[in-house]
């Protein structure tokens, strides 16, 4: 009587000990495939971003000649900061980036609100805002500089200043006026992103906190400023990050508008000056400091920044 239910007992241990085994062979199995993914990964981001990094750190405290390499410490970096080519790199760096920032970050946000209040066809308008960034930027500069940017009263927007009977620009020729011509087309080319990005976060804004704010009688200034605007302040403290990191790198906009330095180097980056050191002068450790130099620069602004918005936090 007893032998019984013990046998009939055996299979079942024997069941669960089998069905655990496959599930912990099923789980490795998932393991395995998700490290392989991984090192995948890992390996082409060392490859690609963090050897380039250390070897250009590494490049900037020597100096090679006729194949030649030695270490010469903190020369490099002296010889560029005494260079008045840098000086006015970074003058112009942070202007483009001043600008960037008062309008390349203000008119996604402000173009986004506005779809975000059109009842019909916003995803014709989505595509509309978008395919500037389809665009290569190579072509899209192009057109702006030929087109856009024309001196003669040919170009698009010396037409649109005639029509409202105001003197013609010079755009890329005038000193005062390069900065401005290449933010508005850095602005056209890649604010696409950013609005999607927001219209994404003003969509998840419950539409109760609107209701609310119109019976208390607020307007569409005080929605925007009281419920908009808190509600997107991670958003737009990131997109605001980002655009500095990115307009800080500025290159390709002198590169193809301005011909690189511009009229009385009015258009010259850091990173075309780094350009220009690599490739126009053959000093490569040169480059290697000043790009250390730009990297120390964006590190201890995000450090800053991330401190900042912590504290807030």
């Amino acid at each position: 009587m007893t032998s019984a239910p013990e046998t009939s007992r055996r299979p079942r241990v024997y069941a669960r000990t089998g069905t655990a085994r496959t599930r912990r062979g099923r789980k490795l199995r998932d393991n395995l495939t998700g490290y392989a993914f991984l090192i995948g990964a890992i390996f082409c981001f060392a490859l690609f971003q963090w050897f380039p990094m250390i070897r250009g750190i590494v490049m900037s405290f020597q100096h090679t000649k006729r194949g030649v390499t030695t270490w010469v410490g903190f020369d490099n970096f002296v010889r560029i900061v005494q260079d008045p080519s840098f000086w006015t790199a970074w003058k112009n760096t942070f202007y483009f980036t001043v600008l960037a920032l008062i309008l390349g970050y203000a008119v996604p946000f402000v173009v986004a609100i506005l779809l975000n209040e059109f009842r019909h066809f916003k995803g014709y308008l989505r595509i509309l805002v978008y395919l500037p960034v389809m665009l290569p930027p190579a072509s899209a500069l192009f057109l702006f500089k030929y087109y856009a940017y024309d001196p003669s009263d040919a170009g698009l927007f010396n037409a649109v200043l005639h029509f409202f009977h105001l003197p013609s620009s010079q755009w890329m020729q005038s000193p005062s006026m390069t900065m401005p011509a290449m933010v508005i087309a850095s602005t056209w080319m890649n604010m696409g992103a950013a609005v999607l990005i927001y219209l994404a976060a003003l969509q998840n804004i419950p539409g109760e906190l609107y209701e609310a704010a119109e019976l208390d009688g607020a307007g569409l200034l005080r929605r925007i400023w009281n419920v908009t605007i808190p509600q997107t302040r991670l958003i737009l403290a990131l997109l605001a990050m980002l655009q500095i990191v990115a307009t800080m790198q500025v290159f390709i906009e002198p590169l193809i508008l301005a011909n690189g330095a511009g009229t009385q180097d009015s258009a010259t980056s850091v990173a075309y000056l780094i350009y220009q050191h690599g490739f126009f002068q053959n000093d490569l450790n040169g480059a290697a400091a000043l790009g250390v130099i730009m990297l120390l620069v964006l590190a201890a602004f995000s450090a800053v920044y991330v401190r900042l918005t912590t504290k807030q936090d």
